[in-house]
């Protein structure tokens, strides 16, 4: 008990951090500069520009419903979580309103890079904790289960209308200046989300299987697999080599397999998660 309290009490306190980190970047970065972001909170920066109002006031009950729609399809962990968060979020912009901005519309670029970085890495550690800090992506979700379109299609959809909206908002150079900043959080948030050693998937398909499964062993530290496979031409069968390692092995992986067998057949592709198994590397030194 102890034990998931503390890590329940641990969560919340991250997800303080994550929307306090990205409460800095909205209030003393892009705000002042005429810069949002995509989502429920560009759409919630231009309330506040258009009305007068709190930024915080349009972030807190502009998401409400979408949190109650998380609720009713994701859970009641993550709602609270989720409630945490924005409601840190909406506090954070109303104490740091006045803050002094850090960066100047004289460097857009540094702008839009060190504004989407803070962004991506506040969210981004919400994420991780099991909250959120806008409820597009849940309205993305319901929305693709009604139309032939992926999450992502829904997503790009709404924040190219958010995004259009802020051309006349603002101008049309802080509309497309935006839609960067949109960009380099996502890029950010997935970073921080997944982490640099993103996992990779990597089949081999070779006469000498073996011998290049006892080399990824020995070289690179990573547990192997084999599974009976039959060639479709040759009628032959043959061991397929699986194996999952990081990104930055992916480079030695491939020398290892080419200086072996340049004829191999290699199939690679990412992978969102891995869990159980032995995953973490053998010490090989």
């Amino acid at each position: 008990m102890n034990s998931k309290l503390g890590q329940k009490i641990r969560k919340i306190i991250l997800i303080i951090i994550g929307a306090a980190i990205a409460a800095y970047g909205l209030e003393a970065v892009l705000i002042p500069n005429s810069v949002i972001d995509g989502g429920v909170t560009g759409v919630s920066i231009m309330g506040s520009k258009i009305f007068g109002l709190p930024l915080g006031l349009f972030l807190f009950i502009l998401n409400i419903p979408f949190v109650y729609l998380g609720y009713k399809q994701i859970g009641k962990t993550f709602a609270i979580m989720s409630i945490i968060g924005i409601a840190a979020l909406s506090i954070g912009t109303v104490l740091m309103h006045d803050i002094d901005p850090i960066l100047s519309a004289n460097d857009p670029l540094l702008v839009v890079a060190s504004g989407g970085i803070l962004l991506g890495v506040g969210i981004g550690i919400v994420l991780r904790n099991g909250g959120a800090l806008d409820g597009s992506e849940v309205l993305a979700v319901l929305i693709s289960r009604k139309i032939p379109f992926s999450v992502g299609d829904v997503i790009l959809f709404i924040n190219v209308f958010i995004f259009t909206i802020a051309a006349f908002v603002y101008t049309l150079e802080s509309a497309l200046y935006s839609a960067l900043t949109y960009y380099i959080a996502k890029v950010v948030i997935d970073i921080v989300q997944v982490g640099l050693e993103k996992s990779k998937s990597v089949q081999v398909i070779s006469s000498k299987s073996d011998i290049i499964g006892q080399a990824v062993q020995d070289r690179l530290g990573r547990g192997v697999t084999y599974t009976l496979g039959r060639g479709g031409f040759s009628n032959e069968e043959t061991d397929i080599l699986q194996c999952v390692i990081n990104r930055m092995e992916e480079t030695k992986m491939l020398s290892i397999i080419k200086e072996i067998d340049p004829s191999a057949f290699i199939v690679i592709s990412d992978v969102a998660e891995v869990r159980g198994g032995n995953f973490k590397k053998r010490d090989i030194h």
